[in-house]
């Protein structure tokens, strides 16, 4: 291969990054042409109008309250369960292939897998990692 058929190679991700580029830029400008279009036929803006809308209540305290390091225990560990969940579709899928061949092998490094698993899991709930009010 030659340097100038590598080049071409490129010639798609840099259309398609150009692209990005413009419809982003046309985007910002579209927005903030039309805004000033509606805004003149509107009322003026008022200090009522530019606070967050927030569901229907009034933006009162802290933006970002803290919250406790259980909470954020709980998540990690919801990600966690949820990931290694993950992990047993496409082991359904060649299980159902593989299973004329060497069917003990598979179940059995499943079951290793589930049962390392509901370890985990009962070492969590043991040490309440799951209750993050306290």
């Amino acid at each position: 291969m030659n340097a100038e058929s590598q080049l071409q190679e490129y010639i798609p991700v840099l259309l398609l990054l150009g692209l990005a580029v413009g419809f982003v830029l046309f985007v910002s400008f579209a927005s903030v042409l039309f805004g000033k279009l509606v805004n003149r036929n509107r009322m003026t803006p008022n200090r009522m109008k530019d606070i967050a809308y927030e569901c229907g209540m009034l933006p009162v305290g802290e933006g970002s309250p803290r919250l406790s390091v259980k909470f954020y225990l709980v998540a990690m560990l919801f990600i966690l369960f949820d990931i290694e969940v993950v992990f047993l579709y496409p082991w359904a899928v060649v299980y159902k292939e593989q299973l004329a061949s060497n069917a003990l092998v598979i179940a059995g490094s499943m079951l290793t897998f589930v049962l390392i698993l509901l370890v985990g899991y009962f070492y969590a709930l043991k040490k309440d990692a799951f209750e993050w009010k306290q």
